[in-house]
């Protein structure tokens, strides 16, 4: 009864006129962002961090125009996906498999229909799973200690790594970068000057809007600028717009399986949409079996990603709020943005805060809604932005995170670093490195060190307090399953091909 009380309350909150205004703009925003090929959610959320900020807006309202942003570009990212076969942002990659071949055939006003109905779905499944197990894992997570929230952050590294697929060394490397990249400044304990090279500039250490503009937008400019696209031109969507009940029905079972798994792989910290959707298509292709024809136009190739990346969205939303943890890259940087407003994340924001937290569920309710009504309507129009060439693109884009670098400080310093963190990323991304991985590195690095320093305070430097309770015990042995998974992969694959070959 508490948990429909406080979300009787956070409705009141997000169905406020400024809030709901607030949603309708952070999802178109979010939808454009995420159909404009390369951009993603991080750099659309990332850019509206110190709009918000400079705006003034409050708390509750900043995050539901975060929330709303994250969540429109999730939806945004399918339609480039569909209509030209370029993926919005790595976890649309999945999409382009079975929506390409649907536009094609002809079917583009099926196809969108269908991820966008997958999309709702997916959305509105693991909102509710936040509802139910968000308090749940909040009151857990009050018996946590500073050494308990150390393992929980190296689980939370290794997990990432782990389930990286065929690169968790350089998902680990990158995780190192980025830890390293979180002692630059003034030690808070000490007050030694760390890795500043003599420069006043970094004694306050590199700040977050630098690092996650340089690493995502400027890296991102040098790709759009290195890449050429040669006489390709946006399908246009005939024939029947919406899916039939036949249609719909097929992919049911699609949308409720893919929207759990989505819901759990969200709530992993470091799992992610990316690896959502490609364990729900993957997962779904073994389901269908001889009947499917996966990779060449099946629905259900089509709903299970879709589903899985809106639910893994919403999902990341819980170790963020009841953690302080975030469950994607995304998700870290709305927590750099509660950092901002002096918001701690954590179980007990549900307790002292309960209008920022449920207000913010709330609002992933209307913002499924708002994306569901808008995005048939407006197919033809989305086509019409992905004409943009790049000489107008790269330019705003520029501009844009400019403005955002330079409103934080106002020194000149940040967007010289922010140049240098920039040409850095591109190279990081030219060798296949996971820049969301060195994000979430960096996030996590001042808090891991801030807690592991409390607990051998606790213990006057005694290592064995990181083992002394169950939950350390627990998090001890699954970081070593994680250590062991990719070791595991490989000795399976090799023994498959073993058997393939005798």
């Amino acid at each position: 009864m508490d948990t429909l009380h406080y979300l009787g309350q956070g409705f009141d909150v997000a169905l406020s006129p400024n809030n709901l205004v607030t949603a309708l703009a952070g999802t178109t925003i979010g939808t454009i962002v995420g159909l404009l090929p390369g951009l993603g959610p991080i750099n659309g959320v990332a850019l509206l961090i110190p709009v918000a900020f400079a705006l003034g807006l409050p708390p509750e309202t900043a995050l539901i125009l975060l929330a709303s942003v994250y969540l429109g570009c999730e939806y945004g990212g399918r339609i480039s996906s569909i209509l030209l076969n370029i993926p919005g942002e790595a976890s649309a990659v999945m999409t382009t498999l079975d929506g390409y071949p649907l536009a094609r055939q002809g079917k583009a006003g099926i196809a969108l229909s269908i991820s966008a109905w997958s999309s709702f779905v997916g959305g509105m499944i693991a909102t509710l799973g936040v509802i139910i197990f968000a308090p749940l894992l909040a009151q857990w997570a009050v018996s946590f200690g500073p050494a308990e929230y150390f393992m929980l952050m190296v689980f939370a590294i290794v997990c990432l790594a782990g389930m990286a697929g065929d690169k968790p060394v350089k998902t680990a490397v990158a995780v190192l970068i980025g830890l390293m990249l979180s002692c630059v400044g003034i030690d808070a304990n000490s007050g030694v000057y760390r890795f500043t090279f003599g420069s006043l500039g970094l004694s306050d250490g590199i700040q977050f809007v630098v690092l996650v503009l340089g690493l995502f937008s400027i890296s991102e400019i040098l790709m759009l600028l290195e890449r050429t696209h040669h006489g390709q031109t946006a399908l246009k969507a005939s024939g029947r717009m919406l899916f039939n009940l036949k249609e719909g029905g097929s992919v049911l079972a699609t949308n409720l399986r893919s929207g759990v798994m989505g819901f759990i792989f969200g709530v992993l910290p470091g799992a992610g949409a990316t690896l959502a959707s490609a364990v729900s298509y993957m997962s779904e292709k073994k389901l269908a079996g001889d009947s499917g024809r996966f990779g060449e136009g099946d629905l259900r190739g089509l709903a299970a990603p879709e589903t899985a990346n809106s639910a893994s969205a919403c999902g990341s939303m819980i170790p963020m709020l009841t953690l302080g943890i975030p469950g994607s890259g995304t998700t870290a940087v709305m927590l750099g943005a509660l950092t901002l407003y002096n918001i701690t994340p954590g179980p007990l924001l549900f307790q002292n805060q309960p209008d920022i937290v449920w207000g913010l569920i709330a609002s992933l309710f209307i913002a499924n809604i708002i994306l569901i009504v808008m995005n048939v309507p407006m197919i033809k129009v989305f086509t019409r932005i992905l004409s943009v060439p790049n000489w107008t693109l790269v330019p705003a884009i520029a501009i844009i995170t400019s403005i955002g670098v330079y409103a934080v400080h106002a020194t000149t310093f940040d967007l010289f670093l922010m140049i240098a963190i920039g040409v850095f990323g591109y190279l990081l991304r030219k060798l296949d490195f996971p820049l969301s991985a060195l994000l979430l590195g960096f996030i996590l690095g001042d808090m891991m060190e801030s807690n592991l320093r409390r607990a051998l305070s606790i213990s006057n430097g005694d290592l064995g307090i990181l083992f002394s309770s169950p939950i350390a015990i627990g998090l001890w042995v699954l970081v070593a399953l994680m250590v062991a998974l990719p070791f595991w992969r490989r000795y399976r694959a090799k023994r498959n091909l073993a058997l393939a070959n005798a």
